[in-house]
C-alpha cells in the first residue's frame, strides 16, 4: 500500500514494508499520509523544530502522534530507542511514518532500536539505519554501540 504511491516528503525511505522514514512533512504530506492509511506519526524533532500545529493536525486526521525529541547524538539513548521500539513494535499502530528534519536522526534512532531491542548485530542495525536515512550521525551511532553493547 505505502510503496504503491509514496508520499512526496523530503528524503523518503522505506526501511520496512509498513514504515516510512523521512524529513519534515508538510500539512499536505500529513493529509496524504492519512489518505494512504498511515496510522501513526512519530516525530523525532524537539518542539522548537516542529511546526506548532503538527500534533493537533495529526490527531485531527485520525492518526496517533508521538514525539521523541532528538536534538543531537547525546539524545540517542537507550530510553529514546525503547520509546521508539514500544510504538513501532505495536502492530496495531502500523503503518508508521517516522520523521525528523532530514531523516538522519530517524536512521540513527532506528539503528539503535534494532541493535538494543531488535536482536540485530551492529552491522545489521547500521544497515537498517542507513536504509532509514542515517548519514551524518553514522560515526556517533557506531560509537554509541561500542560504548553500550546490546
Amino acid at each position: 500500500m505505502l510503496n504503491d504511491h509514496p508520499i512526496n516528503v523530503p528524503n523518503l525511505c522505506t526501511p520496512q514494508a509498513d514504515v516510512l522514514a523521512c524529513g519534515m512533512p508538510t500539512e499536505q504530506d500529513l493529509q496524504d499520509a492519512a489518505k494512504k492509511g498511515v496510522k501513526t506519526i512519530i516525530n523525532l524533532c524537539p518542539l522548537e523544530e516542529t511546526p506548532p500545529n503538527e500534533a493537533s493536525s495529526v490527531q485531527a486526521l485520525g492518526m496517533a502522534y508521538f514525539n521523541i525529541p532528538i536534538r543531537s547524538a547525546q539524545d540517542l539513548t537507550i530510553e529514546a530507542a525503547r520509546q521508539l521500539a514500544e510504538v513501532m513494535d505495536d502492530c496495531e499502530r502500523h503503518p508508521v511514518l517516522v520523521h525528523c528534519r532530514s531523516a538522519n536522526r530517524v536512521g540513527a534512532l532506528m539503528a539503535l532500536k534494532e541493535y538494543w531491542f531488535g536482536g540485530k548485530s551492529a552491522a545489521e542495525a547500521m544497515a537498517t539505519g542507513r536504509n532509514a536515512g542515517l548519514t551524518k550521525l553514522e560515526a556517533g551511532v557506531m560509537d554509541i554501540m561500542r560504548r553500550q553493547p546490546a
